[in-house]
């Protein structure tokens, strides 16, 4: 019984990239994150972001500074895309 509290909360402690709707976060990524960023963003050498923690922090600058009404889900979406797509974290 130990096992399985211990596997149900890790479950739900699980990062936004494993329960991301990947496709709706590209369809978010391409409407409103493509007017500033290219993939050049996500690929070079000196990128910002270091790890999925990373990842989240600057997706929701991003969207809370561009002014995106993204819910929580959404952003979620986008960093599991990006992840997906460039970091694989």
């Amino acid at each position: 019984m130990k096992v399985f509290a211990f596997f149900f909360c890790t479950l739900s402690f699980a990062t936004p990239s494993y329960a991301a709707d990947v496709d709706n976060g590209s369809e978010l990524h391409s409407e409103s994150c493509t007017q500033c960023h290219d993939s050049d963003a996500y690929t070079r050498k000196d990128r910002k972001v270091q790890d999925l923690a990373g990842l989240g922090t600057q997706v929701r600058f991003c969207k809370d500074n561009l002014g995106v009404t993204w819910f929580d889900d959404e952003v979620d979406d986008v960093i599991g895309f990006l992840n997906q797509k460039y970091y694989h974290f």
